[in-house]
């Protein structure tokens, strides 16, 4: 057993979602490139296990496959640095091993802005599935999201990611972009009605948090702080956390407001809300005679969403009372 590929699998433990050791040389966690089961958050399909003497990840639910080199590098580009390194400093990089040596040689940076290459919705035909599916959903924004024939082939092409492209399918593109309007991540949304995977994300910048939006809001005014990207299109400035976990505060935010779904018996969005009044933010309590879970649901029932956002915000005692007469867990 190499102790440093335990020790580095403990080192990322805790940002993997549901991580267990099921027995020596086994590890097993929801997995971090498609997000695993959309249905039952207590499902784990994510595993490292040990082929002869190397560490390897494989997903049961999506298919993607990595090293334990390669998986460092794509959850923490600054663990799988120093990863790198101490393998190099054992010997055990290079030729004839699974681990790349580090590299040494110093370029001049080169500041490269990423585009989308992909037809944008707004362009296909008025009977093309990926427009019909968003049109239907009285998404309007079509500009912004993408059309992607053959989503495997097209992440290789941005990110080594897929081992096989059997069973490839076209996906809608929710592009994740920085201030700036650079590409940084994506999220590909699944036209089949029957699919087992609705959304897999792919971070082409690990360092980035996984947050959609980023470049569409004004930062002097206050941000909204939804669940989905295609709920962040019904409310004026806002962005979607889209499964991330990221800190909010260090982005200095002057005022930011939450909305979670509509779902007072999901233990684990209550628990979310909890933490957040606990923090003293701001947040959206749902009044009871709303019936649907989220803020697309509610604009395709007729509500007036924006409305119905800004006369429901609650903070401290206020939200607290709120809160525990809407969950039901």
């Amino acid at each position: 057993m190499s102790f440093l590929d335990v020790k580095y699998i403990n080192l990322i433990s805790p940002r993997l979602t549901l991580f267990s050791r099921k027995k020596a040389d086994l590890y097993n966690f929801r997995c971090p490139y498609c997000g695993d089961s959309q249905k039952r958050r207590n499902k784990a399909r994510g595993y490292l296990f040990k082929i002869k003497n190397n560490f390897t990840y494989k997903c049961h639910n999506c298919g993607v496959g990595r090293s334990l080199a390669n998986f460092l590098r794509d959850q923490d580009t600054h663990l799988y640095d120093q990863y790198i390194m101490e393998k190099f400093k054992e010997g055990r990089t290079g030729k004839g091993t699974a681990t790349a040596s580090p590299k040494f040689n110093f370029t001049e940076p080169k500041f490269v802005t990423k585009k989308v290459d992909l037809e944008k919705i707004s362009e296909l035909n008025n009977s093309h599935p990926a427009r019909v599916y968003l049109e239907q959903r009285g998404i309007k924004d079509l500009d912004y999201f993408y059309y992607c024939p053959k989503f495997k082939e097209w992440t290789n092409k941005q990110k080594k990611t897929f081992d096989t492209l059997r069973q490839d399918s076209p996906r809608i593109i929710i592009p994740f972009k920085d201030k700036d309007g650079n590409l940084f991540g994506y999220q590909g949304r699944s036209l089949a009605p029957k699919a087992k995977i609705r959304y897999i994300t792919i971070m082409l910048e690990e360092e980035q948090p996984k947050i959609f939006g980023q470049d569409r809001i004004n930062t002097d005014e206050s941000i909204y702080i939804v669940e989905g990207p295609f709920d962040s299109t019904f409310i004026k400035n806002s962005v979607a956390m889209a499964g991330s976990d990221a800190d909010i505060r260090s982005f200095n935010w002057s005022d930011h407001i939450w909305i979670f779904d509509n779902e007072p018996r999901n233990r684990e969005i209550v628990a979310r809300i909890s933490k957040v009044i606990d923090r003293g933010d701001k947040i959206v309590i749902w009044p009871k005679n709303i019936q649907q879970k989220d803020i697309n649901d509610m604009h395709l029932a007729g509500h007036d969403v924006q409305t119905l956002v800004e006369s429901n915000i609650y903070q401290g005692l206020q939200a607290t009372l709120k809160f525990n007469d809407w969950k039901k867990v």
